[in-house]
C-alpha cells in the first residue's frame, strides 16, 4: 500500500492521465505484451498507470481512484480486476472520453478524484494515529504496572 507521500505525488502527477494515450505511454517497461490479456493498451483503457518499483515491476495504479494492483497474470482482465476491486471508481463510470467532457463535467470529475485522494490520506492518518494510541497506551500501562509493583 502506498504511503501518504506516494499518494500525494501520484495524485498531482496523474491529473494529466485522463488521456488514455498518456496512460499507455507509462507502460513502456510493462512486462506483459502480446498474447496477454493485460496489454499496455488494455491496462490504460481500464484507467491504470504503470508505477513499478525495484521489487515489483508489475504495479499499476488507477489515476482516478488510486487503487494499486500488483501480481498481474497474463490472463488477467484489467477492466474486470479494476471493477472487482474498486467498483465505485469514478473513472469506470465515465460515459464519454475526457475530451468530450464539458468544463463543468471535468470539474465534477476532478472534485470526485480529490475526494478519493483526501479520503485515502485521512484513512492512512487515522490508522497511524490508532497505532500511536495503541503504542502509547501500552507504554502507559507498562509504567502503571511498574508503579503498582513498587507499591505492592
Amino acid at each position: 500500500m502506498a504511503s501518504i507521500d506516494v499518494l500525494k505525488s501520484r495524485f498531482y502527477a496523474y491529473d494529466k492521465m485522463y488521456s488514455q494515450e498518456l496512460r499507455e505511454q507509462s507502460f513502456a517497461d510493462w512486462p506483459f505484451r502480446e498474447d496477454c490479456n493485460c496489454t499496455p493498451e488494455k491496462m490504460a483503457r481500464a484507467g491504470f498507470v504503470h508505477c513499478p518499483s525495484e521489487n515489483e515491476p508489475d504495479v499499476a495504479c488507477c489515476f482516478f481512484c488510486l487503487i494499486e494492483l500488483e501480481g498481474w497474470e497474463p490472463d488477467d482482465d484489467p477492466l474486470f480486476e479494476h471493477l472487482k476491486r474498486s467498483p465505485k471508481c469514478g473513472f469506470l463510470g465515465m460515459r464519454k472520453d475526457f475530451t468530450e467532457l464539458s468544463v463543468a463535467q471535468f470539474y465534477h470529475m476532478e472534485k470526485s478524484r480529490l475526494k478519493v485522494y483526501m479520503k485515502k490520506v485521512c484513512h492512512k492518518k487515522m490508522a497511524a494515529l490508532r497505532d500511536d494510541i495503541i503504542r502509547i497506551k501500552g507504554s502507559l500501562q507498562s509504567q502503571l504496572d511498574s508503579v503498582d509493583h513498587l507499591n505492592a
